[in-house]
């Protein structure tokens, strides 16, 4: 598949290339004193008539939609208790958007079928398949115009999303669909992604002498949370052509918490 070009969201033209139709993120409510709150122009457009917008957030700020006190608190969007340093979060199918939940209600959702399947607890599993990099010549097959890049299956759609940081915010590409299942075939780790809160994250960007060309590039199963503030923080830094020295270092610290934490797929049980 092929999209028109796009002359915004990455100031390059990149081909195939809009605005993601994906889940959104909501920034915290008008009047806080949080250095998360959402910049100026943070809603991005949406791609289609009747798809979901996403708001960017910095990362730090996880959720953010839910409620607070006047002292600043927030709260479960579920049961309104506060919210700690363990709270997780929730997919809202039917808006599509990211909720925060408490400790308790959190692991309420993680249970299929709970409030009738509109919410999807957010697992917190990081996994890597040092075994099967994927090769240079299969990332180009899905022609995607940049090196690093997401991927979720959005269930409302019935379909694979890509999705790629620009200073603009998430930028989708459409994609090949075809191209996507045979790979999924061929790749273990892309066939164990979850629906609509787990994505497939793919790092081709400087990949240095001890991740060389040869040995293929980094994929990553991670929580569809990470994905979003990982583009809410670069698009935060954004600066110049290339995003500049603190959106590389951001990306680095970020993989690097990857590479440190992601489990082996073959033996996640």
């Amino acid at each position: 598949m092929t999209a028109g070009t796009q002359a915004g969201a990455n100031g390059t033209g990149a081909p195939a290339s809009r605005s993601v139709t994906g889940l959104r993120r909501f920034v915290k409510r008008a009047g806080s004193t949080s250095a998360a709150a959402a910049p100026a122009g943070a809603l991005a457009p949406a791609a289609t008539p009747g798809t979901p917008e996403i708001v960017q957030i910095a990362h730090g700020a996880p959720g953010s939609r839910a409620a607070q006190d006047d002292d600043g608190r927030e709260r479960c969007e579920m049961c309104r208790e506060v919210l700690t340093d363990r709270h997780g979060h929730l997919v809202d199918l039917e808006e599509r958007s990211l909720a925060c939940a408490c400790r308790a209600c959190y692991l309420l959702f993680t249970h299929d079928g709970a409030a009738g399947g509109r919410y999807r607890a957010v697992p917190d599993r990081l996994l890597r398949d040092p075994d099967h990099p994927l090769t240079d010549e299969d990332w180009n097959e899905l022609q995607i115009p940049v090196a690093m890049a997401f991927f979720f299956f959005n269930s409302a759609l019935d379909r694979v999303v890509a999705g790629y940081p620009s200073p603009g915010g998430t930028t989708e590409c459409e994609l090949d669909l075809a191209a996507w299942d045979r790979l999924a075939a061929a790749y273990p780790l892309l066939a164990a992604l979850a629906p609509d809160v787990e994505a497939i994250f793919v790092n081709g960007a400087n990949r240095g002498a001890d991740r060389g060309a040869d040995r293929g590039r980094e994929v990553f199963l991670i929580p569809i949370d990470r994905c979003y503030s990982l583009v809410g923080e670069l698009r935060l830094r954004w600066s110049g052509f290339d995003g500049g020295a603190e959106v590389r270092e951001s990306l680095a610290t970020f993989l690097d918490d990857l590479r440190r934490r992601a489990m082996p797929l073959n033996r996640e049980h």
